[in-house]
């Protein structure tokens, strides 16, 4: 009995695959790469809109969103890029702060699904998203610049779900 116990023990040194290829690490490194690439994007992307490039480059998605497009009636072209950054970057330091408060992440996690979903609706409200002029619709330039929002509101939804677990439960969840 006692050969059997060394037998398996030794078969557990021999194949490190099985901790290896067990799942449960798998998530949270998902979850830990969702995050900060999110971060990293939302805060990339956030400070871009300060420059006139990029305030003149989204217009052309905001002023048909029935979501943004009101900004224009009060504000410059330049200052409604420059608040939407201001937004993209406070969520983008929320949802870093994971490691200090799951709750402050949560809430950046949710501000990111709102403008995630903004930008998404982009997909039905912008004129030439949608190419037309082949058999089968196909994406447009515009909509291949928008299609990978679908991926960030993804992990958005994620990261949100980890964050309000965390904190609900006073602990990880994944």
């Amino acid at each position: 009995m006692n050969s059997l116990v060394q037998s398996q023990q030794a078969l557990s040194i021999v194949r490190p695959s099985s901790t290896f290829g067990a799942a449960h690490w798998l998530a949270p490194l998902g979850v830990h790469i969702s995050r900060y690439a999110l971060v990293l994007i939302l805060f990339w992307i956030g400070i871009q809109k300060f420059t006139l490039a990029e305030a003149e480059g989204i217009r052309v998605f905001t002023m048909h969103s029935p979501f943004v497009s009101w900004m224009y009636s009060f504000l410059s072209v330049r200052a409604a890029s420059s608040l939407i950054g201001t937004v993209e970057v406070s969520l983008a330091v929320l949802i870093a702060l994971r490691p200090v408060s799951p709750r402050v992440s949560f809430l950046g996690s949710v501000g990111a699904i709102m403008t995630f979903l903004t930008t998404v609706s982009f997909l039905f409200t912008t004129p030439g998203v949608i190419d037309h002029s082949h058999a089968v619709p196909l994406l447009g330039e515009l909509g291949g610049f928008l299609i990978k929002d679908l991926a960030l509101l993804g992990c958005a939804v994620l990261t949100a779900a980890e964050a309000r677990g965390a904190y609900s439960l006073g602990g990880d969840r994944f």
